[in-house]
């Protein structure tokens, strides 16, 4: 028998509050919430409610005011240093200035690695991003949905084990959305990275993710946790089936719930 996964990502009664010039805004409050090793895990909730928040706290990018967590069992700051994630922001970031396969490698030339092991890390996560070809392109040369996948290339060169996703294909339109939304799937039953992705969108939580967290308006905090019971393999028809209405159905009223500001 296998034990449990470790745990990626542990928050324990996690808060952060801002100080803004018209007073304190409750961000986040006591999220409790556990990420094991593998997993796709889509956090989900309504403008403010502190998804980007979060995600910006496991990256060390925001710093909590109340409660615990840990990266890889280690504080957010130790796991930036270690660089044991990578980070997908809702626009692409590219530098126009420099080709793709400079723009992916920049992590690298920044880690000094070899002029040898750049180029071999580079041609594999632009296999792995299905973007061979395009390495002497420059960013406007590319499609939107291209660039993103560019900079999930440029998330994915130094090869961390865990990928922090806020709602990077949340500009598209929805034919980009749906072939990149597979793509990433196929991307992650490659890699078998861990997953955290923000989104707004139900079915694209719902068609991704192995775990959906709900998070209630502000101040923000995990309202449901909703496990998936879709198979690895998912086509984008699955979208149709009873399962994935039933699951999605489950979002929605999560998401509803959660807008009742009676405790």
């Amino acid at each position: 028998m296998t034990g449990p996964s470790p745990a990626v990502v542990s928050a324990s009664k996690l808060g952060l509050t801002f100080q803004t010039n018209d007073g304190p805004v409750q961000a986040l409050s006591n999220v409790d919430l556990t990420i094991g090793k593998g997993e796709f895990v889509s956090f989900i909730g309504p403008s403010g409610c502190g998804k980007t928040t979060l995600l910006r706290v496991i990256a060390d990018l925001e710093k909590p005011t109340s409660g615990t967590i840990s990266v890889n069992g280690m504080t957010p700051e130790q796991a930036r240093e270690r660089r044991a994630y990578g980070y997908v922001f809702q626009a692409a970031a590219l530098f126009p200035w420099r080709t793709i396969e400079r723009n992916v490698g920049l992590p690298l030339e920044i880690m000094g690695l070899s002029k040898t092991e750049q180029a071999e890390r580079i041609k594999r996560t632009l296999d792995l991003v299905n973007l061979s070809g395009f390495e002497k392109k420059y960013p406007w040369q590319l499609s939107g949905g291209m660039q993103q996948r560019a900079s999930i290339a440029r998330a994915l060169a130094f090869d961390a084990d865990l990928l922090l996703m806020d709602e990077p294909f949340g500009a598209l339109d929805e034919i980009v959305r749906d072939h990149l939304n597979e793509q990433l799937l196929q991307l992650w039953g490659r890699t078998n990275k861990t997953i955290c992705f923000v989104t707004h969108s139900i079915p694209e939580a719902v068609y991704l993710s192995t775990r959906i967290v709900v998070m209630s308006p502000r101040p923000g905090r995990v309202s449901d946790i909703i496990e998936s019971t879709l198979p690895k393999e998912r086509p984008l028809d699955i979208r149709e089936t009873p399962e994935f209405l039933a699951i999605a159905a489950r979002v929605r009223d999560g998401l509803r719930a959660g807008h009742s500001y009676d405790d």
